[in-house]
């Protein structure tokens, strides 16, 4: 099958959104892939943000707009019941905000990488993001990192926001199937250390294909200010980290079936080097080789664990 023939599923949360919905909806409509079906799960929208998606399904010329009631249980209770919908059938999925804006290629560069491997193989592809006000102003691009995506990593970090992922079917259906047993913190994340754990390849992108709207209540969203570091900070001396580790274990304790050994092994020794004297903890943290993607995010990482505190 061609690149041109993939049918994607767009999974978009809103609640609230009309003030932004509209642009982000044109920026999907401009992809380059031309096959996107958009299923919207609103959360109780209360502005006219469902009036602006029922006057788009006749403009949607790409595919179908399907409107959905969500939850109403959070943002990742959201995004669950649409990853659990058996209705949702495509080639493809990616998330989406709903008051982003995509680059063209968003959808159609990522569906180049995973054409080199076989569709059985799990697959996730995301990227950089860039920043911008709410009134659309560029002012920053979120971390640049250069270490290899990995369940090492995923253990202690989530590298990409889910408004850029896609992922194939096959990771798809494996997310789905652990995500039936659990809830969890964020749906990157969790996607991130379930396609790593279950010996699927996650691809970083360079480039930022999304620009992340920045408002006053999600500033720490973007992760490029110093304030955004600063706010890291404090939640990791609030021990907040170590509330969503436990959280993440607790998802992977009842999807050990699905993990390779060599995933297994590695939480093991992080789940257990969490507990016992700090020679204890360390070591284990030493012999599990977990890592961040900077050095600075390292160095945090071993205060976190000298500290208890992950």
């Amino acid at each position: 099958m061609s690149k041109t023939d993939l049918r994607i599923a767009v999974l978009m949360a809103t609640r609230d959104g009309a003030a932004f919905i509209d642009e982000q909806l044109q920026s999907l409509l401009a992809q380059s892939h031309p096959l996107i079906d958009l299923w919207i799960s609103d959360d109780g929208s209360v502005d006219g943000t469902v009036a602006i998606i029922e006057a788009w399904k006749p403009r949607w010329t790409k595919g179908r707009i399907n409107l959905v009631e969500g939850p109403r249980q959070g943002f990742a209770a959201n995004f669950r019941s649409m990853i659990l919908d058996p209705r949702i059938d495509a080639d493809c999925y990616a998330f989406s905000d709903q008051d982003d804006v995509w680059e063209p290629d968003r959808l159609g560069s990522a569906l180049v990488w995973m054409q080199a491997f076989d569709a059985a193989q799990p697959l996730m592809s995301c990227s950089r993001t860039a920043t911008m006000t709410e009134t659309g102003s560029l002012v920053g691009h979120s971390p640049l990192f250069s270490r290899p995506p990995s369940f090492r990593n995923a253990l202690v970090q989530s590298i990409a926001g889910g408004n850029t992922i896609l992922l194939n079917r096959a990771a798809r259906d494996l997310l789905a199937r652990a995500s039936a047993r659990t809830g969890f913190v964020s749906h990157d994340w969790w996607a991130y250390l379930i396609v790593t754990g279950a010996g699927g390849v996650v691809r970083y992108d360079p480039r930022p294909l999304v620009r992340y709207r920045q408002h006053a209540a999600n500033l720490v969203g973007a992760n490029v200010s110093w304030r955004a570091r600063i706010s890291r900070l404090g939640r990791l001396f609030k021990g907040q980290f170590a509330d969503w580790t436990d959280l993440n274990l607790a998802g992977l304790a009842v999807n050990r079936d699905l993990l390779t050994k060599d995933a297994l092994a590695c939480l093991d020794l992080f789940a257990n080097g969490r507990q016992g004297s700090l020679f204890q903890r360390l070591g284990a943290l030493r012999k599990s080789r977990v890592y961040r993607q900077t050095f600075a995010g390292s160095l945090g990482l071993y205060l976190a664990f000298v500290l208890g505190r992950i």
